[in-house]
């Protein structure tokens, strides 16, 4: 996916990572000069196959690439394909493979690596969360991650720049799901080396793994080899764990941050330092409160209900977030395919709330058992927003409430199986179609569909909209299922936002899509 995003609202005002484009006068020398300081931390992988969190898959994307990428308008373009055919059914893709991708040991790219790449990726002992999702739509992936077949019967190397890949169903996402990580290339080779191979691959994108120290530094050095447009930096260093990051900014050893809520008024204040860096680009993204459906009480409806009608949010957005982010209906942010600007939202009301409760098998708000909601963090803090939520359903339904914490670095990964009868999540879109909000995370046994939500209405809508050639029909169906979510209580969404960042005047050519991905490749410094 987009990466999977988990947000702690109290650490950074804005949810995913964000850029700009200042332009240029000039552009830098051909071969790459400059380096770019960035702030991060560690990744959990460098496996395209296994890395599903926002970290993992930024490093990913610098480090390999696949038979397409996503332009400036969010639509698949060729990448290590030249350009490709369709059957008239839909059904049947001819990828012709450009003859100048090679490996960073020199090595050319072939057909063959594509097909093993992703048969890797589709064998149970590779343990893909995301195989599934972004590769499923291939004749043959369902069996082969259930271990019934050895390889893709779907994916033909038909000579060394020839692929063709027959589909189990029409697909109007597949060519947009080929953009995630879990679709890119590997070195078969490389990956014999054993299970730490990815801690210096063999890649073929535009930059190439030169160090990385865990809990220091990670640096990224200019792929020479890399087919397409060369890195215009030498390179990429991340400073890990090294601080606050707005501190690290301000000191001048990072060239780039996000903004911290504790600096929103200095950098909002345009006679203060900050205004003429800051840049605010759109983010297809959505923060939620999910239920596991087969836990009391969520299991009931009207519970859920109650939960979602007692929620201000449009008081929290005021009073904690300045309007940056904006209180959300339905489970498509503004800005995505298929957006709709008439579904029927939940309504803020206490007293229907109570009312809910009073008329469940429960009968009292006294009478619910024990909610605990899982959360990403330690130490006991919490993001803002989640703390004003709890206190309000405290207060007004004179219950207690518990927190409990999972490690960050695999929250992730961890929640679907340690997840409580409630938990905070959040989701940034790996690709501009609804596809991959509505049933990535609601259709019926998705990885990513944490609470195990289940309705057969709504499966029946998303495959009849994925399988539809036209696009307006296919957003009508979309709408359809999501308005049924919404009537269902699936979660209880949140928020919906803008990237907000600070980058350095010298920095040039940093341009973040709506997706929260950078390309590092056309970044360079002008000082």
């Amino acid at each position: 996916m987009k990466k999977l995003i988990y947000f702690l609202l109290s650490a950074v005002l804005i949810l995913a990572a964000a850029g700009c484009n200042h332009g240029s006068s000039s552009l830098p020398a051909a071969g790459g000069t400059g380096t770019l300081n960035l702030y991060n931390v560690d990744p959990l992988t460098l496996d395209p196959a296994t890395a599903g969190d926002a970290t993992s898959n930024g490093y990913v994307l610098e480090l390999f690439s696949g038979l397409v990428r996503l332009d400036a308008n969010l639509e698949p373009v060729g990448d290590l394909a030249v350009d490709w055919n369709v059957s008239t059914d839909g059904l049947v893709y001819i990828f012709n493979l450009r003859h100048d991708a090679y490996f960073k040991d020199g090595r050319k790219v072939t057909a063959a690596d594509i097909k093993y790449s992703w048969e890797r990726a589709c064998t149970p002992a590779t343990n893909s969360q995301t195989a599934s999702i972004y590769l499923g739509d291939v004749e043959g992936v369902t069996d082969m991650l259930s271990g019934k077949i050895q390889g893709l019967s779907g994916v033909l190397a038909v000579d060394d720049y020839t692929l063709k890949v027959t589909l189990g169903g029409p697909s109007s996402a597949f060519l947009s799901k080929l953009s995630y990580p879990t679709a890119f290339v590997v070195d078969k080779a490389d990956v014999a080396r054993g299970s730490s191979w990815w801690k210096s691959p063999n890649g073929t994108g535009p930059f190439r793994l030169n160090v990385w120290t865990r809990g220091d530094q990670l640096v990224l050095e200019r792929n020479p080899l890399f087919y397409g447009d060369k890195a215009k930096l030498n390179r990429v260093v991340y400073k890990l764990l090294a601080g606050i990051p707005m501190n690290l900014y301000e000191s001048g050893l990072v060239d780039v941050a996000d903004v911290d809520l504790a600096y929103y008024d200095r950098v909002m204040d345009p006679g203060g330092p900050f205004y003429s860096q800051l840049v605010v680009t759109p983010s297809l993204s959505l923060t939620y409160l999910g239920f596991d459906l087969s836990k009391a009480p969520f299991d009931d409806l009207s519970i859920r209900k109650a939960f979602s009608m007692a929620i201000d949010k449009q008081k929290l957005a005021n009073l904690m977030f300045r309007n940056v982010l904006t209180p959300a209906g339905g489970i498509l942010p503004p800005g995505m395919p298929g957006f709709n600007d008439a579904l029927q939202t939940v309504q803020y009301n206490i007293e229907s709330a109570k009312a809910l409760i009073g008329g469940s098998k429960y009968g009292s708000a006294a009478n619910l058992p024990r909610i605990v909601i899982t959360v990403s963090g330690y130490g006991g803090l919490i993001s803002g927003d989640l703390e004003a939520i709890v206190y309000d359903w405290e207060q007004a339904f004179g219950i207690d409430i518990e927190v409990r914490q999972l490690d960050p670095s695999q929250f992730s990964y961890d929640l679907k199986q340690e997840k409580d009868n409630m938990y905070y999540w959040g989701w940034n879109a790996d690709y501009a179609h609804p596809q991959d909000f509505i049933e990535v995370l609601f259709g019926t046994g998705t990885t990513y569909n944490i609470g195990g939500y289940s309705n057969s209405q709504v499966d029946g809508l998303l495959k009849q909209a994925n399988a539809a050639t036209d696009l307006a029909s296919s957003f009508t169906l979309y709408q359809q299922a999501e308005q049924i979510l919404v009537n269902d209580a699936a979660c209880i969404p949140l928020w919906t936002g803008e990237n907000m960042q600070l980058v350095q005047s010298y920095v040039k050519g940093y341009s973040m899509n709506a997706l929260g991905e950078v390309a590092l490749n056309e970044v360079y410094i002008q000082k």
